[in-house]
């Protein structure tokens, strides 16, 4: 158990191909919604909008496995504006939705985005909006229309906008180059933002999305950097001999959780100052203290500790004291994450010997396994605590999954050419 726990912050085992994302909805647990997004309108000196708005609408609300968007030739009418709305041809088709919308070009590189969402059986509209775009951020504005529809349809706030990072290597003979992708949800807009021939791993999100902290093994040893992804700029921020890693952080996005131990290999939880380069140490005890992420509200750390005889989940105070333990069901609970309300913690959970993703609930400290496979790891959880990512593998291939927070929706985010690992969902853009 403790052999398994340093290798969890020392080493990223992969061998890999360039990630591209396929998005395949594997298990859907609940009823899906008829719905019909209308191909949208278009008026402007060019001959046609750069992307397909609606078509990216339709793919997202169907990707979230609550909807099914209508095919086009089903449709009895293409309206483009409201006026031109007949609800009894929906009604007839029993859609429970219907969008419609129109895109202007208003510039050379300027376009306005309108849309608007109706209730045909209520013959009245729900929401309705226009939005600025350009060529290079009109499929992100397609992605938030389609948020505002699924909160509206569902009171969960959509994801659609958000992005994932994620690492790959590519092994070619004896050479392996490791990468660290961000991409948009739906496996588009991919951007490697580091590459390397030295293992990189445990990426995370700053809450701004500005920037993603990562262990990088330059130089024969583990450091941890902060690289803000505009401009590229990346400071190495912990770099003391022995062992750094597992970086998370915190809510204000001042601080990191970090592991640290000495070359003789135990570790302990560390708060570092981004500032000051300064740290507290909130741990000591001769176990192996790791994979440290704060809760929420920044009073806990959450982290992974074999204190108790195998690696369970315990929680200290940020302002220090005595730990105490949060997971005892099972033999193994490790690599802790908290929903952003506050109310889940995903844990990698050992059930009958297979490693899967298991979801807590903390106020009814019940546990409920989400994943089905065998070697099941990193969960992270969506900014609307909806939806998990994990990494897990198919024959021989390291692939993601999403998973709702109920169980019920299963995704595979499968590459086309080989294995992604340790993914992390992105918070909330912040405008």
């Amino acid at each position: 158990m403790r052999k398994a726990l340093v290798l969890t912050i020392c080493l990223l085992v992969a061998t890999t191909a360039s990630a591209d994302l396929e998005v395949i909805i594997t298990e859907g647990g609940v009823k899906q919604r008829p719905i019909a997004v209308v191909p949208f309108g278009w008026s402007g000196q060019d001959a046609e909008a750069p992307i397909d708005v609606a078509s990216v609408i339709a793919a997202d609300l169907k990707r979230s496995g609550r909807f099914d968007p209508m095919a086009e030739d089903g449709m009895l009418q293409k309206p483009t504006v409201g006026a031109d709305l007949d609800f009894d041809d929906w009604s007839i088709l029993k859609v429970e939705a219907v969008v419609i919308g129109r895109i202007e070009q208003t510039g050379a590189n300027a376009y306005n985005v309108q849309f608007q969402l109706f209730d045909p059986f209520r013959r009245e509209q729900l929401v309705g909006y226009r939005m600025p775009a350009s060529k290079g951020t009109m499929r992100r504005v397609a992605h938030r229309l389609a948020d505002m529809i699924y909160e509206e349809l569902t009171g969960i706030k959509g994801v659609f906008a958000t992005k994932v990072t994620y690492v790959t290597a590519d092994r070619n003979g004896n050479d392996t180059t490791y990468r660290l992708v961000v991409a948009d949800f739906d496996g588009e807009n991919e951007t490697v933002i580091m590459e390397s021939t030295d293992p990189i791993m445990s990426p995370a999100w700053s809450p701004d999305s500005r920037r993603i902290a990562y262990v990088s093994f330059e130089d024969q040893r583990s450091s941890i950097f902060v690289q803000t992804l505009r401009t590229g700029n990346r400071i190495k921020v912990s770099s003391r001999p022995g062992i750094n890693g597992a970086p998370s952080f915190s809510p204000d996005g001042r601080q990191l959780v970090i592991t640290q131990g000495g070359v003789d290999g135990n570790l302990d939880i560390y708060v570092l100052d981004l500032v000051s380069r300064q740290t507290r140490r909130l741990t000591e005890h001769r176990a192996i203290d790791t994979e440290g992420t704060w809760s929420p509200d920044g009073r806990y750390i959450y982290f992974t500790s074999d204190r108790s005889g195998g690696p369970q989940v315990y929680r200290v105070p940020v302002s220090g004291g005595t730990p105490e333990r949060v997971t005892f069901e099972g033999s193994y609970n490790a690599r802790p994450r908290l929903s952003p309300d506050g109310n889940k913690l995903a844990v990698v959970h050992n059930d009958r010997g297979n490693f899967r993703i298991a979801v807590m609930d903390l106020g009814r400290k019940d546990m409920l396994i989400l994943s089905a496979g065998s070697q099941d790891e990193s969960p992270s959880f969506a900014p609307n605590s909806d939806t998990l990512i994990y990494a897990t593998r198919q024959r021989r291939n390291g692939v993601l999954e999403t998973v709702s927070a109920d169980g019920l929706i299963r995704q595979r985010l499968a590459s086309r050419q080989g294995d992604v690992r340790e993914p992390v969902w992105s918070p909330f853009e912040r405008f």
